[in-house]
């Protein structure tokens, strides 16, 4: 009791941090079976057309910058493990740590954004845009739709960043970093499927 009492004098509320923690995993699994739901339904288009029009397909992937891609898929793996060992750190009673490896994952969601508007800028200078065959729109809808992802889950540990600066998480309440974790790394498996899909079709 003196522990949960502790937590509610820090934060404020006086919810049960059992209950606060239930509901906010369900939450976010809930909300990540929804994504899966919508990228599932582009992976189903992108099926059904791809197998419509294979040689299209295949020509117009050779297009993709791969060596950009395959490092984009490098930094986004990176960033999941800097967001792991993050949750580890305030899981150990470490915010200081905690602190950097959110800086450095916000960084590699900062240099995966720099390196996907290099890619998108070569595609416009070429005149290739959303509609300009299937294949591209599909690749632009998917891409930027995770892009947007990727936007939102840089402003959601930036948010977790300042929380922790200002002293909000220990070893006894971390439950909101874990849940930011949760959702940094489906952004981050969304794009391992994107990856072969898009750049690496045979």
């Amino acid at each position: 009791m003196e522990g949960v009492e502790k937590i509610e004098h820090v934060h404020g509320h006086h919810v049960d941090p059992v209950v606060e923690y239930q509901s906010l995993k369900f939450g976010m699994w809930l909300f990540i079976a929804t994504e899966l739901l919508l990228f599932g339904g582009l992976f189903a288009a992108y099926t059904i057309f791809r197998a419509k029009f294979p040689e299209m397909f295949a020509e117009q992937h050779l297009e993709l910058n791969k060596p950009l891609g395959a490092l984009n898929t490098a930094v986004l793996i990176l960033s999941s493990l800097t967001m792991a060992l993050g949750v580890t750190s305030i899981q150990r009673g470490k915010p200081k740590r905690l602190a950097l490896f959110l800086l450095l994952t916000i960084l590699l969601g900062l240099a995966f954004g720099v390196n996907k508007y290099f890619e998108y800028s070569a595609k416009f200078h070429h005149h290739i845009y959303p509609g300009t065959s299937i294949f591209f729109s599909l690749y632009f809808t998917m891409t930027g739709l995770h892009m947007l992802h990727v936007f939102a889950g840089m402003a959601l540990l930036t948010t977790m960043l300042v929380l922790t600066l200002r002293g909000r998480f220990s070893d006894k309440y971390y439950t909101p970093v874990e849940v930011s974790g949760l959702y940094w790394h489906l952004v981050d498996l969304i794009w391992i499927y994107l990856f072969p899909l898009l750049y690496l079709i045979a």
